[in-house]
């Protein structure tokens, strides 16, 4: 068998899957890729067994370590991943943001910019906050929830910290209960905070 010393040919572990699969989302929230080629390649990421399996997923997009000098000669591991949860917070985000859901709904998913302080006030009626493909206006950003008779859903990363500071009356708040997650000293902080009265707020974490 060859390629013994060819380094694209090394078997990858499930970090450095999860590093390209960053790499997609952030280039889907950018409209590089659209939902259908981001589910094509995210499949074929983990998939994905070598280094060279994964050098056309990402190879015609910005920040792909497969488009920077000798790559080929390194493999995708030696690529620096210090400050990734810092990258999540953006220069000149947004401060202030508001919206009202009654009897409808309000949606945020995608790529966007959560501001520093974002308030949804929903009466008989619901909101659905995704932040997986969001980046930030502050390190710490502030999501204030106010439901009567209704509710909201707010699905996180990995990467980020949750403190739950909401309020339930005849209703709840609930945040994610013990999920693995990946956020370290660096990591954007988002505090969810309100008072749901025959409703609720639910924040989840997913992949």
């Amino acid at each position: 068998m060859g390629g013994g010393n060819d380094p694209t040919q090394l078997r990858i572990s499930d970090a450095e899957r999860h590093q390209v699969a960053e790499i997609l989302r952030e280039a889907a929230g950018e409209g590089r890729l659209d939902l259908d080629e981001l589910d094509q390649r995210l499949e074929a990421t983990y998939a994905a067994r070598t280094y060279a399996d994964l050098v056309p997923i990402t190879l015609d997009l910005p920040g792909s370590p497969a488009t920077r000098p000798n790559a080929a000669a390194v493999p995708y591991a030696a690529a620096s991943t210090a400050g990734k949860s810092s990258d999540l917070v953006v220069p000149n985000g947004p401060d202030h943001e508001s919206h009202v859901a009654i009897l409808g709904g309000f949606e945020r998913k995608g790529g966007w910019i959560v501001p520093r302080e974002l308030s949804v006030f929903c009466m008989m009626g619901g909101a659905d906050l995704d932040l997986r493909m969001a980046k930030f206006a502050a390190r710490e950003v502030v999501i204030t929830v106010n439901c009567f008779m209704g509710g909201a859903q707010i699905t996180v990363g990995p990467n980020v910290h949750v403190v739950m500071d909401g309020t339930g009356i005849m209703g709840g708040y609930a945040g994610p209960k013990g999920e693995a997650y990946q956020a370290d000293a660096s990591s954007p902080i988002v505090r969810v905070k309100g008072v749901a009265i025959w409703g609720g707020v639910s924040v989840e974490r997913k992949d």
